[in-house]
């Protein structure tokens, strides 16, 4: 039984595909399918049933995933212990980024570091903050670039790098475009396109309007901020988004209001770090 299989189970498993894990993996359809029987037949137990045009887990995949996650996160650790014995930098990486930071924030470090430690290879993942924050307390990510939560976690060790001001924005032909000395009473007579309940950035904003016993009118929750802003380009709602997303099809709309999200990065002190994390780290710092 080879370390790939149980890896192709675990991606299985988190996309609920095998097309989907083909793709995180690099690897063919087949190729899954085949790593995915190579269990079954070496456990004897059926792990996947079809269902549709995709698959659906049997009570048994259930029930081996957590064991599967554990031993592959000590067979990590024990890797990373013997790399920093060697004073090593190389060895897989796992690193979670939300859409935002990934595309606006992180490609010049990570150039940097991908030059400067070539035997290191960098496993990306696109997530949402809050999805990225869970992974790292599980251990199924060693780092994570997010917007970080308003209140953290004391089991988890937080850096912030950049403050990201938010500001709130609409067309450029929206009715309250070109008012002045907008107050937060104005928006709420307006549809608003705001993220997801449950995002940081979501939080931020409704904790303002909760403070003056507000509440806007949400005609729709989007994700990721890309979507929402061209949303908002068109005309369909007033939104807050970072700063950075404003350009020439959005207008910042005028309101006394200072709003600002911090971006940054989270790791577990708790589990055995590689030296190639240690490295990340330390050139982000």
């Amino acid at each position: 039984m080879n370390l790939a299989a149980f890896e192709a189970f675990v991606k299985v498993m988190e996309t609920g595909s095998i097309s989907l894990a083909a793709d995180h993996l690099f690897i063919t359809q087949p190729a899954v399918t085949k790593r995915i029987h190579s269990l079954e037949d070496y456990f004897g137990v059926k792990l996947f049933e079809s269902a549709g045009r995709g698959v659906q887990a049997t009570h048994a995949a259930h029930s081996l995933l957590p064991k599967v996650k554990g031993w592959l996160n000590e067979l990590g650790d024990i890797h990373h212990t013997l790399s920093h014995e060697q004073d090593q930098v190389q060895g897989k990486l796992k690193i979670g980024t939300s859409h935002h930071l990934g595309l606006h924030h992180l490609p010049h470090h990570l150039k940097e570091y991908v030059q400067q430690f070539p035997n290191v290879k960098l496993d990306v993942h696109f997530v949402d903050s809050e999805q990225a924050h869970e992974q790292v307390l599980a251990g199924d990510l060693e780092l994570a670039f997010l917007t970080l939560p308003p209140e953290g976690d004391d089991r988890l060790s937080y850096v912030t790098i950049w403050n990201d001001p938010l500001v709130f924005v609409a067309a450029p032909f929206h009715p309250l475009a070109d008012k002045q000395n907008l107050q937060l009473e104005d928006l709420i007579q307006y549809p608003s396109l705001l993220p997801a309940a449950q995002t940081y950035t979501s939080q931020i904003t409704l904790a303002e309007f909760e403070k003056q016993g507000l509440k806007p009118k949400i005609t729709m929750s989007n994700n990721p901020l890309e979507s929402i802003r061209m949303l908002v380009s068109i005309g369909l709602g007033w939104s807050v988004l970072p700063k950075t997303l404003v350009s020439d099809d959005l207008k910042q709309l005028d309101i006394k209001l200072e709003m600002n999200r911090q971006l940054g990065m989270v790791w577990h002190p708790g589990r055995t770090q590689s030296k190639a994390v240690k490295e990340l780290i330390k050139m982000m710092k």
